[in-house]
């Protein structure tokens, strides 16, 4: 009774969009996103001819690739990171893709009761997230253990099925948009660029690492222990207050789920730490948007014995794209001061998510 109540509630909200089904969407689909194949300067398609980031990253990949080049740089030593959501995925929509999901699971799933705190949490700040709202300390601390609380007990795969099923719902706010198609298509290209090249390429995010691994799977191309995010913390059905370092694990009579408890969020010097601990290199390449990305990007720049860059992508189109233009000016003009290159998707992107894909008006 109370799931029909609650779906009646948000009705409306499913009427504009707000969770969504998977029709009429016109994107390229996730099939296509996985044939982009960039071998060669000339394989690029969705960058505009005159942008400076595509030059400067070509550049970049032929003078690493020669050997008689002062700027060699041994294939084992060609280690380029990306952060996922706002770097090459997206974030605006109207928020990370593992924020949405929680809506969803508390919100619309008929299979699973909320506790109550969660609940009330959901009601009160949906409408602040939709309209992207700063929602107060209180509120992103309880919302921050949400992410995982409402998922305890949940097997890994039983998790990645999840993410796999809200990935067929449709993006907020953009049209012909699911949300595991959300890729931007440029970006995209220079992920298989690097990686046709001889660049091992990582993800470096602060999303949760099954998301992570479950959204780009079979899309991008990169292998699974290459992907360094936030990680979930587990437990098994009979360890109860063991620690896990002395508890004996009985194939027999146990399994690993989902403990409940926070994410250990892998953001700003933490992304170094998770380089130095998963990947034991200096990247030569990084890739980010946000502060959360700031940490990564400046020890790509530290002392590196190679030549090496920075990324900084700028959301600042509004038409294509739910971009803050306020925001990116500041960005750009931080990332100027940094020594971080920018890439603005308004002036170097030819496409984002596909020309059918536009904000909703």
């Amino acid at each position: 009774m109370k799931k029909k109540i609650l779906a009646a509630i948000f009705a409306g909200l499913m009427a504009f969009g707000t969770f969504g089904s998977a029709d009429n969407v016109q994107a390229a689909s996730r099939e296509e996103i996985a044939q982009i194949n960039v071998v060669t300067a000339d394989d690029f398609q969705y960058w505009r001819e005159d942008s400076p980031t595509k030059k400067k990253i070509i550049q970049f990949v032929e003078a690493a690739t020669n050997p008689y080049s002062g700027n060699y740089i041994p294939p084992e030593d060609r280690i380029a990171t990306f952060d996922m959501d706002g770097t090459f995925y997206c974030e605006t929509a109207p928020l990370y893709f593992q924020e949405m999901m929680f809506f969803y699971r508390v919100l619309e799933d008929p299979n699973y009761t909320a506790p109550k705190k969660y609940l009330d949490l959901a009601k009160k700040i949906q409408p602040k997230v939709m309209a992207k709202q700063k929602l107060t300390p209180a509120e992103s601390k309880l919302y921050l253990k949400g992410l995982t609380a409402v998922y305890a007990g949940m097997t890994p795969e039983e998790y990645r099925a999840y993410v796999r099923k809200f990935m067929d719902t449709n993006e907020v706010g953009l049209t012909n948009l699911k949300r595991g198609e959300a890729f931007y298509l440029p970006m995209v290209e220079i992920i298989s660029y690097l990686t046709n090249n001889g660049f091992s390429v990582y993800i470096d995010s602060a999303c949760g690492v099954d998301t992570t691994r479950e959204l780009v799977n079979g899309v991008i191309p990169i292998q699974f222990d290459r992907i360094v995010a936030s990680d979930f913390n587990f437990t098994s059905t009979r360890m109860g207050k063991d620690s896990p370092e002395n508890h004996f694990y009985d194939r027999r009579r146990e399994k690993i789920v989902i403990s409940g408890e926070p994410l250990i969020e892998n953001a700003k010097t933490r992304k170094i730490f998770s380089i130095l601990n998963q990947i034991g290199k200096q990247p030569v390449l990084a890739f980010g948007n946000s502060m959360g990305d700031s940490g990564m990007l400046e020890y790509t720049l530290q002392n590196n014995k190679y030549q090496s860059a920075a990324f900084y992508v700028l959301c600042d189109d509004v038409e294509r794209e739910l971009g803050n233009l306020d925001r990116a000016v500041k960005d750009k003009a931080f990332a100027d001061k940094r020594g971080w290159n920018t890439i603005s998707m308004h002036d170097e992107f030819k496409t984002i998510y596909g020309d059918n894909v536009t904000v909703s008006r």
